[in-house]
């Protein structure tokens, strides 16, 4: 009985039990504390499996970009739901080694997403992808600051989920 009440509290983390391995080139692994894993210990995402966690797209302007821009991708919140994640922070780290933290406060729906499609384009490296974390910054002024900016991490290749 306990077991089903649990299934019932936790359906995305008994899903994320069941993730998939990568068909395509993995462009991120998430690793840390996650639940869910299909490469060993990571949990390795190419561009179909985020694609399949739902997309979404935001308008917004950046301080990187002149006028307003649209981003697609998956809400940063969904996809470490989907791993399983348990921790209070996140290191998001570039292809260079550059890398940030993002408490989990950030982690919700309609905060930051992982970003693949740039006014509708995949982005090369050279144009900060293969992804991108944006934060909706002209939905709210509190995602205006030089903290959240320097949150925006380009080029993102993998995420460690820590305490």
């Amino acid at each position: 009985m306990a077991a089903i009440a649990l299934a019932a509290l936790s359906p995305l983390r008994l899903a994320a039990a069941n993730l998939a391995a990568p068909t395509g080139e993995a462009i991120l692994v998430v690793s840390g504390q996650i639940t869910a894993t299909n490469v060993g210990d990571t949990a390795q995402f190419d561009q179909a499996m985020l694609e399949q966690l739902g997309a979404v797209t935001i308008e917004t302007t950046t301080i990187w970009t002149e006028g307003p821009q649209t981003f697609t991708g998956v809400p940063l919140a969904r996809l470490l739901s989907e791993v399983g994640a348990s921790g209070g922070t996140v290191n998001a780290i570039a292809i260079n080694d550059y890398a940030v933290d993002i408490p989990s406060e950030d982690w919700v729906e309609t905060g930051p997403i992982v970003s693949y499609l740039h006014n509708g384009d995949a982005m090369s490296v050279r144009d900060k992808g293969p992804l991108w974390i944006i934060y909706p910054y002209d939905s709210n002024a509190d995602y205006q600051t030089e903290v959240i900016y320097s949150r925006s991490i380009w080029q993102l290749d993998r995420i460690v989920v820590k305490d």
